[in-house]
């Protein structure tokens, strides 16, 4: 009985040390890039942006990251982007519309790349491939070639400087003014001799 009953102290104390043996851990570390990692990764975007506690856009994008640990801390907009403004009375009364946008935080400033479409607060339509709105100086510009559809005539040039409301700007290399009804008349002419 002795000698079971020590077989059996011999299996507890070995089943106790064995059961409180130290779990072993292996930690992997590996170095994140902060220019290519995201901080924050944010599908199907909607939100309200405010100033002075007045909701003055919206922004509208399928993706966005934000690199805040970057050397130039970012957000990018990859797959386009929707930014409606606001009046006083919550109606949109300027929109931009790209296929793919970078903010750049600690400088304020926008960089839009892509099909860049701009609807001013008078309703003055603006083409062009890439655009700038530094917020701190408070004007747009673009290098690229630009085609401006107001109502009465139609603008194309290349350079581009403006106020950021789009609503008084000037164009570095003008090309071409056209008349809007000169071009009506043509496309109605053209329309109907191809019907006949």
């Amino acid at each position: 009985m002795d000698k079971a009953r020590n077989i059996l102290l011999v299996l507890v104390a070995i089943l106790v040390a064995v059961g409180c043996k130290e779990e072993v851990k292996d930690v992997v570390k590996k170095e994140i890039d902060p220019e290519t990692t995201p901080t924050v990764l944010t599908r199907d975007v909607k939100t309200l942006i405010s100033d002075s506690g007045i909701t003055k856009y919206r922004i509208t994008s399928p993706i966005w990251y934000i690199f805040e640990r970057a050397a130039r801390p970012n957000w990018k907009f990859p797959r386009g982007l929707l930014l409606e403004q606001f009046n006083d009375s919550f109606r949109v009364v300027a929109s931009v519309k790209c296929d793919s946008a970078t903010y750049f935080k600690s400088d304020q400033l926008w960089r839009l790349d892509g099909h860049v479409t701009i609807l001013n607060e008078k309703k003055e339509v603006i083409l062009t491939q890439q655009l700038f709105w530094d917020q701190r100086k408070k004007e747009v510009r673009s290098d690229s070639f630009i085609h401006i559809e107001r109502a009465e005539q139609i603008i194309e040039g290349v350079g581009f400087k403006s106020n950021e409301r789009m609503t008084i700007y000037e164009l570095d290399k003008p090309m071409g003014i056209f008349p809007v009804s000169t071009l009506m008349r043509k496309d109605t002419t053209n329309t109907e001799t191809n019907n006949q």
